[in-house]
This record gives structure tokens, C-alpha cells and sequence, in this order.
């Protein structure tokens, strides 16, 4: 039995709060059971100096975990943890968009963790990526992009071997003395686009593996599903923002 009663294929409960805030282009507060993270979308009409002039456009992120996210206080700064994430989320969410059709404009996902309890990097994806969607709605509804740039949806989540057993959505308690840790991005499709694991003291099998990515594909078809039913709705759009004082 793990410590929360799901079954060993079973995610935690997943929540996708739309608009969580007003002032970003697109925002969210994506859950994964006691996992917390805020996911904002920003637009600016310029792109990295070395894109310009290419006709296309680039999504990046940020990731931070805030103090207060856990027991011990979380100090302001970018580690290099919290780089390898914000590249991580970066990657994925530029899988799922055509450059082209954004059009010589950045977008930038701030992925905030208000409260980890395991599964941050992934509860990013999945958010990041209904955040970025709401942005980019709001481009076409506006007029300033002909269509969608998004051609799929984007999903992740952590899988790992705990006491001998392949384990869907790892909560903090078993993540940390997990014998595999794994961590699995794909597309709405079925296509993979990332792949992290790592035994802790022993290695691990063919056969486990390929438990592993089954457990982790089914979690994905469940999540896009709720990314799915939170979008079935358009964005309404933005109020007139003040100008600054």
C-alpha cells in the first residue's frame, strides 16, 4: 500500500485552475495532490538577438521554487538545479510549438512552486503548457496571429521504482528513497520528447523499464485529458491594462 492508498498505477489528483491571475497573458495554478505550482505565460514582441530577422519566434521558461514551497525555507536565488528544470520545461513546450506560426515574438513561462510535495518539474510541463496555450489564444482572438501555433498538447509526470515496485506520480515521501527515479515528457500524440531516469544504488531492468513507460504514458493520456477538458473553453479576453505611473 503507498502511504496516500492509490494503487501503484493511479495519479495523484490533478487540478488546472484557469486565470489564476489577472495580469499575465495566460496563468494557471496546476495541481498534483499537495504539489503547487503558479504558471505564467508572458508575451513580448521582440525575440533573443541572435533569432531576428528569422521569421520565427521562441518560448523559453523560468522555474523557482518560493520560499515557503517547503519545510526548509527556499532562499531567492537560481541554482543550478533550477536551471536544468527552466531548460527542461523550455524543450518541452517548444516541441508542441511551430516557430514560424508565432512569428518573430518571445514567450516566457515562469513556473513559481508554491508548495513541492514531489513532481515540480512535471507539474511545470503540464501547467506550463495551458498557460502558453491561453497566451497564444489571445494572440489569435486578438487578430495578431492567423491561427494556433500549438500543434499538440505537452504532458509530463514522474514515475519510479519504490520497494521493488514500478510507481505512477511520486510524491515527495517515496521520490526521495525511490531505487528509480524517472522522469517522462510526451505529446498528446504519444510521442516522447523527453526521458530522465536514474537508478540510486541498483540498476534496473529491460522489463522494469518498459513498466515504467507504460505506467508513465497512461498517467500522460489522463493528464491531456484534464488539460483537455480545462481548455474546452475559449480565454476571455484581458481588460485594458493601466499604463505604468
Amino acid at each position: 500500500m503507498r502511504p496516500d492508498g492509490r494503487a501503484n498505477d493511479e495519479l495523484r489528483p490533478v487540478t488546472f485552475q484557469r486565470d489564476f491571475t489577472d495580469m499575465a497573458d495566460g496563468s494557471v495554478l496546476v495541481g498534483f495532490g499537495r504539489t503547487q505550482v503558479l504558471c505564467t505565460a508572458s508575451i513580448d514582441d521582440d525575440v533573443p538577438r541572435w533569432m531576428r530577422n528569422s521569421g520565427e519566434g521562441w518560448v523559453t521558461a523560468e522555474y523557482n521554487m518560493l520560499p515557503g514551497s517547503s519545510p526548509e525555507r527556499i532562499r531567492r536565488r537560481t541554482s543550478g538545479r533550477d536551471q536544468e528544470i527552466q531548460r527542461l520545461i523550455g524543450r518541452s513546450l517548444r516541441a508542441v510549438c511551430d516557430m514560424k506560426l508565432l512569428g518573430e515574438r518571445s514567450i516566457t513561462v515562469d513556473c513559481d512552486v508554491l508548495q513541492a510535495d514531489g513532481g515540480t518539474r512535471t507539474a511545470s510541463i503540464c501547467g506550463g503548457y495551458v498557460a502558453l496555450h491561453d497566451a497564444l489564444a489571445r494572440l489569435v482572438a486578438a487578430g495578431d496571429l492567423a491561427q494556433h501555433p500549438l500543434t499538440d498538447q505537452c504532458g509530463a509526470v514522474s514515475v519510479g521504482i519504490v520497494d521493488g515496485e514500478c510507481r505512477l506520480d511520486l510524491p515527495y515521501v517515496e521520490d526521495a528513497g525511490a531505487e528509480v527515479d524517472m522522469n517522462v515528457v510526451m505529446t498528446g500524440g504519444g510521442g516522447f520528447v523527453e526521458v530522465q531516469g536514474t537508478a540510486e544504488g541498483a540498476v534496473f531492468g529491460r522489463d522494469q523499464l518498459d513498466t515504467l513507460l507504460d505506467l508513465a504514458a497512461g498517467g500522460i493520456a489522463s493528464i491531456v485529458e484534464a488539460q483537455r477538458s480545462s481548455l474546452a473553453t475559449p480565454p476571455p479576453p484581458r481588460l485594458v491594462r493601466p499604463e505604468p505611473a
